[in-house]
C-alpha cells in the first residue's frame, strides 16, 4: 500500500487573505465555500487529483523558521522572472542562494512570514 499527500496545511492568522495571495501565486482557485473571516480556506488542485493547500487560522504567530516549506518551479518563465513576479505580489526576499553557474534558488517569505523557495524552471535546468 502507498499514500500520497492530499493536502498541505498552513497555519496562519488570516486564512482568506493568505489563501487569496497564494491563489494568485499558484494560479489556483479558492474553494467555493470560502469567504473573508473563514477560519479555513482551501486552494484546490487544478486537476482535482493533486495536492490541495489548506490555510487554517491559529491564534499564535509564526516565531521560528518553517519546519516544512514549498519549493516553487516556474512553468512559463525563468526563476528570476518568477522571483520578481512574486516579490511584486508582496513576498519578501529572505536569502539568495543563486550561484554564478545559474544553479541555486531564492528564499522568499509570504505576507505572514512563511518561507518558500523559487527554483530554476525545467527549461533553465535543461539548458
Amino acid at each position: 500500500m502507498t499514500s500520497y499527500i492530499r493536502t498541505i496545511t498552513v497555519d496562519c492568522a488570516d486564512p482568506y487573505t493568505l489563501g487569496r495571495w497564494w491563489s494568485t501565486v499558484l494560479d489556483r482557485r479558492l474553494g467555493d465555500d470560502d469567504f473573508p473571516g473563514d477560519p479555513e480556506v482551501i486552494l484546490l488542485a487544478p486537476d482535482g487529483a493533486g495536492t490541495d493547500v489548506l490555510f487554517i487560522q491559529v491564534p499564535e504567530g509564526k516565531s521560528v523558521k518553517n519546519r516544512l516549506h514549498l519549493d516553487l518551479e516556474p512553468t512559463d518563465c525563468t526563476r528570476d522572472e518568477e522571483v520578481q513576479r512574486v516579490l511584486a505580489l508582496g513576498a519578501t526576499q529572505v536569502a539568495d542562494q543563486r550561484r554564478p553557474d545559474g544553479s541555486g534558488w531564492v528564499v522568499l517569505a509570504d505576507p505572514e512570514g512563511n518561507e518558500f523557495c523559487v527554483l530554476r524552471s525545467a527549461a533553465e535546468r535543461a539548458g
